[in-house]
């Protein structure tokens, strides 16, 4: 029998109820500093961005604080862009290649993009290396109205309050080990559903939007992040995690009817980065690096577009 078909938690075959899901958040630890590895960073960024706290998460006001990156000059003639990280807090290179972007390569587009970063979207996450915040609630699956996960409505209200249109987006996620060992179990259970392990793929792939894949701008990230690290080779079926390729290196989901981040921009271009951490081929900052080269090779692509 698959482990994710019997996890520590719950009755095989019942959903979980509030008893469960209280026994799988007294099992939940700290075990990094969001304030010292995340908000430490964000702030001194102040002196070239315009830093906005955007709210706080209810479980822990003060310790989790939630910050957007922004263009100081704001020009309704410049198209918007917005990145994300952080959705699921146990995706590390995407808060930090969020938080390295901003840090190494943002300030060479301020003057043709407004450029809006939210490096962590879930601090609590963040934290505990989850995917699902406290009330056992995956925030990338919930980005619609009056949403479940506090994580997804707070940026979502700060983006709809910005009133502009958002060009492209770029979400920044890994795909893990623990995806199979941990988090596809943990779901089987909550659920009562069954799944079947899926193959995690060894490298950098991309999500797109099935009703709007923009394939070029797809290529283009592709191609400029082969220079900093592999991407994934399709499995034996010919799919990356049960799905067929649009593409090399690309797979596609209806992302707005799925509730997942890049969906609730309605952006022409919009993406979604996975990295490959546990692959014997990287390190952690070949994984930062890679999601600095997806974003740059966004913005480049949609330069001559503008």
């Amino acid at each position: 029998m698959d482990k994710q078909n019997s996890y520590s938690i719950g009755t095989r075959g019942q959903k979980w109820g509030e008893a469960e899901k209280a026994q799988w958040l007294k099992v939940q630890t700290i075990k990094r500093s969001y304030q010292q590895e995340v908000v430490a960073k964000i702030l001194p960024l102040s002196d070239r961005f315009q830093v906005d706290q955007y709210g706080s998460l209810s479980y822990n006001p003060s310790e989790y604080p939630l910050f957007v990156v922004k263009s100081k000059q704001w020009s309704e003639d410049k198209p918007t862009v917005l990145v994300t990280g952080g959705v699921h807090g146990y995706e590390t290179s995407g808060v930090q290649g969020a938080i390295r972007f901003l840090e190494t390569a943002a300030q060479a587009y301020l003057d043709r993009f407004n450029l809006v970063v939210a490096p962590c979207i879930s601090p609590w996450g963040y934290e505990t290396i989850n995917r699902w915040n406290p009330n056992a609630v995956d925030p990338n699956r919930s980005f619609y109205q009056d949403s479940p996960a506090e994580e997804s409505a707070a940026i979502m209200a700060y983006i709809a309050g910005l009133g502009v249109d958002i060009t492209a987006h770029i979400d920044l996620h890994e795909t893990t080990d623990t995806d199979n060992s941990e988090f596809r179990p943990a779901l089987a259970a909550r659920d009562a559903v069954e799944h079947t392990n899926w193959n995690i793929p060894d490298g950098f792939y991309l999500v797109g939007n099935t009703e709007l894949p923009a394939d070029a701008f797809q290529t283009a990230i592709i191609k400029s992040v082969e220079q900093v690290t592999h991407i994934a080779p399709a499995d034996d079926a010919g799919k990356l995690i049960g799905v067929e390729l649009s593409q090399f290196g690309v797979i596609n989901y209806p992302t707005k009817a799925l509730g997942l981040c890049i969906g609730f921009s309605d952006s022409v271009y919009a993406t979604t980065t996975e990295v490959y951490p546990d692959s014997p081929q990287v390190d952690d900052e070949n994984c930062i690096l890679a999601q600095v080269a997806a974003i740059t090779a966004g913005l480049d692509y949609i330069l001559p577009l503008d």
